[in-house]
């Protein structure tokens, strides 16, 4: 049985919704909020790559964060955003983070600059070393470049504050490999929709999902079907939300994700610059997705 206290189920990585002038709409935020909670959605983690955290100024990174803890109440916890590939921003981040009641951080390997292993292990240690905040390493190759090995993430979960990761390697052998590598629980939290029950059965925790924006009920019901061992049931769901799956990364999260949000009337599809909005080629699978799922005539 998992440990209690570890994050489990379905958790979403927000969307920041913005107005077509590109300012932040906290106001649809606040809706998109409690939507998730009342669908069953066990954790919220706002300002991170679905967030659009690379194009938000440090002030709106802040408000996006607080606003998100403000509006959860509790309810649910609030993993925040506090990735960057300066160790010095990641720490202030961190630090703003705890300072306004976030419950964790979820903190990206550097991007661009390539650090080596021992780069990564002591950017990941002083931004632990920072706050008292529980702390979650997301490994994305596919946007950093680099990752943290096994032994790397063996050596960082020596820190009493790291106690985590969100793996978004979809390699179902690296679940089992951490586990044994890490000397204590380890909570392993996926970053692919698509792997998600397969990443359970390697022995996962739970998602940190995109298309949990879109159907949160859903896919907070396959996890619970899972959990209670109704198997076939959680394989009956994630077949469903396949195509939904597909269609959320044809093209750059989140445009994918904002345009069918956009099509369900929840909020607008802006993005900023250097993000576009999706292709028609996209919005004719997100659509036909969104159809399979009665959520569009």
């Amino acid at each position: 049985m998992a440990d209690t206290s570890m994050y489990q189920g379905s958790l979403t990585a927000l969307v920041t919704p913005m107005h077509t002038d590109g300012r932040i709409d906290f106001d649809v935020s606040a809706k998109l909020i409690e939507r998730q909670i009342e669908a069953g959605t066990t954790a919220l983690i706002p300002a991170g790559t679905t967030g659009e955290s690379p194009t938000l100024s440090h002030e709106e990174h802040g408000r996006v964060v607080a606003h998100c803890v403000e509006t959860a109440n509790g309810r649910v916890r609030v993993m925040a955003g506090a990735g960057s590939n300066s160790t010095s921003e990641a720490v202030l981040m961190a630090k703003h983070a705890h300072s306004v009641g976030a419950d964790s951080l979820l903190v990206v390997v550097p991007y661009y600059n390539k650090p080596s292993q021992e780069g990564l292990y002591r950017h990941f240690m002083t931004i632990a070393d920072a706050t008292p905040l529980p702390m979650f390493l997301y490994c994305i190759p596919g946007r950093s470049v680099v990752d943290i090995s096994v032994a790397t993430m063996a050596r960082l979960g020596e820190h009493p504050n790291i106690v985590g990761t969100k793996d978004a390697t979809a390699n179902m052998a690296r679940p089992i490999a951490v586990r044994r590598a890490v000397g204590k629980p380890f909570n392993q939290l996926s970053g692919d929709d698509n792997s998600v029950l397969s990443f359970l059965a390697a022995g996962g925790d739970g998602c940190i999902g995109v298309t949990s924006n879109v159907v949160p009920h859903l896919c907070a019901d396959m996890h619970l079907a899972w959990q209670e061992g109704r198997i076939e049931d959680a394989i009956a769901i994630q077949d469903h939300l396949t195509p939904l799956h597909d269609a959320m990364f044809m093209e750059s999260n989140p445009g994918p994700v904002k345009y069918a949000l956009s099509r369900l009337g929840l909020c607008n599809a802006t993005l900023r610059l250097p993000l576009v909005e999706p292709k028609e080629e996209t919005r004719r699978a997100i659509d036909t997705a969104l159809r399979s799922l009665e959520l569009l005539d």
